[in-house]
């Protein structure tokens, strides 16, 4: 069996929704990815031709997102005829499972050089603009028992006992992570600026940001629990609140990130660099209901396949999918706080669903170079439970 050779990780800086300081919603999410594809063939003796595929992930494929995007902006980079794309969706996992997918064809054989990544331009092609049955057909929505899930948030913090105090705290230390990273240039490795745009860093950090401030959010989800509250009951699920507010949930950005995958045989003969292979992945899925925990039975497969226990583990970079599943994450397998997202996360910097993988890939590896350590290990929660954890190691 091949071996997956990380050989180039970049990413775009994420830009919050209507927040002053990026032009993203001007663009169309190709133009977003033009500058990667452009950025792989600078900094690697990249031929195009040679690339068997493009995998990205991507949550609301309609608009400027559908029509497979992947292939489309291969095209749009100017990037060989002969590349094939395609466009996966595992909900706010796809961009980390469109990496894993690119890795198991090359282990498999079936491809030498895949790129692979995501996309999600929230300000153009806004959640839930595809009109899926789960979330918007009332018949599908009570046999597939769905639930908002900021609410599901929610009920891990109530059930497993994550106080409105202990989310805020996290939400903090997010922030102040993300702005110690940004200040010593952490990010600048994996980054690549748009030509033309002023945003050079990822603008939803909060480098001000203090416990008051947080305290003072209203709930996020009061709404939401309204209107949920007959399913919840029908599920044995009375008596929630909302504990979660803006600040203690990831920030809604526009982001687009693409990792250069490759066998063994390619990086010699490409002489391209290895800097990290993925070694194991797995998929995973949890109650659809109380659903940000798949990545938690998706890391204990990894794990278990692995033959590794946590000790082995030398960073982890956990999606921070709302305070709650992060912390309840951190619990469950009873992680130091000095190798668990040592440089932030989505509560500060935000989550753009199909880019996120590719972004948390970019952002461990560059840890792990900076730190001279051996292995990380990215996981991350979706809708309806599904979870998805990859390991990589140098």
């Amino acid at each position: 069996m091949q071996q997956a050779c990380i050989v180039d990780a970049v990413r775009l800086p994420r830009a919050r929704i209507g927040k002053t300081g990026s032009k993203y919603s001007e663009l169309r999410p190709v133009d977003m990815l033009k500058p990667l594809f452009k950025a792989l063939t600078s900094r690697q003796p990249l031929e195009t031709s040679l690339v068997d595929d493009v995998i990205l992930g991507c949550n609301t494929q309609v608009d400027g997102q559908g029509a497979n995007v992947a292939k489309t902006a291969a095209l749009y980079a100017g990037w060989s005829d002969s590349v094939s794309g395609a466009t996966v969706n595992r909900f706010c996992c796809s961009g980390l499972d469109a990496i894993n997918i690119a890795a198991s064809k090359i282990k498999s054989g079936m491809s030498d050089i895949v790129v692979a990544g995501g996309v999600e331009q929230i300000s153009q092609v806004p959640m839930f603009k595809d009109k899926g049955d789960w979330f918007s057909n009332p018949k599908v929505m009570r046999a597939t028992r769905f639930m908002h899930m900021g609410l599901s948030a929610d009920l891990i913090a109530c059930h497993l006992g994550f106080s409105r105090e202990q989310l805020d705290a996290y939400a903090l230390r997010s922030h102040q992570r993300a702005t110690n990273a940004a200040e010593l240039n952490y990010f600048s490795k994996s980054l690549v600026p748009i030509e033309g745009n002023t945003l050079a860093i990822d603008n939803a950090i909060r480098p001000e940001a203090t416990s008051a401030q947080f305290e003072a959010l209203p709930v996020a989800f009061a709404e939401a629990l309204e209107q949920a509250k007959p399913a919840l009951a029908a599920a044995g699920l009375e008596g929630i609140e909302c504990r979660h507010s803006a600040g203690s949930s990831p920030a809604l950005v526009d982001g687009a990130s693409l990792v250069l995958l490759a066998s063994e045989k390619a990086c010699r003969e490409q002489q391209l660099p290895i800097r990290a292979k993925v070694t194991q992945a797995k998929d995973a899925s949890a109650d659809p209901v109380i659903m940000l925990t798949g990545h938690i039975k998706a890391t204990e497969k990894l794990l278990s396949s692995a033959g590794l226990s946590e000790s082995d583990i030398d960073l982890w970079e956990i999606n921070e999918s709302f305070a709650a599943s992060v912390l309840n994450f951190q619990r469950h397998f009873a992680i130091a706080d000095d190798i668990f997202n040592v440089n932030g996360g989505a509560i500060a910097m935000g989550h753009p669903l199909g880019a996120t993988g590719g972004i948390l890939v970019s952002t461990v590896l560059d840890e792990l170079e900076r730190r001279d350590l051996k292995r990380a290990l990215i996981a991350i929660p979706g809708g309806a439970g599904v979870g998805v954890a990859t390991l990589i190691e140098r």
